[in-house]
């Protein structure tokens, strides 16, 4: 059972905040590797040519979602670092993650 501390919308931003840190913490090295491919042009046309597969599409927008909820949770941590607390914090929380649903979905979509 969770205990009502963290049964609570704070909680659970803080929570997908720092998940989300964690799983871009693994995905920059794999970035950086990606980008060293790109000094041989035979290894990154193939590598290129791998980024069609349905599945590396779902990875990116994962990535997309994952820094649309890192970076809202990180103005929510500013806001609750700079504003005065309110009884609006949760309407903020639910902003934030509702901003970084938007974000992915226009990505998803082929809007941005």
């Amino acid at each position: 059972m969770i205990s009502a501390a963290r049964n609570h919308p704070g909680y659970w931003a803080f929570l997908l905040h720092r998940l989300s840190g964690l799983a871009l913490v693994f995905f920059l090295p794999v970035h950086f590797w990606v980008l060293g491919t790109a000094l041989d042009e035979a290894a990154f046309t193939g590598f290129f040519a791998w980024t069609a597969h349905p599945l590396v599409k779902l990875g990116e927008w994962a990535l997309v979602m994952l820094l649309a909820v890192h970076l809202t949770g990180g103005v929510r941590l500013l806001i609750l670092e700079f504003l005065p607390w309110s009884e609006g914090q949760k309407a903020r929380i639910a902003a934030s993650f509702g901003l970084a649903l938007l974000v992915g979905a226009a990505f998803a979509l082929g809007l941005v």
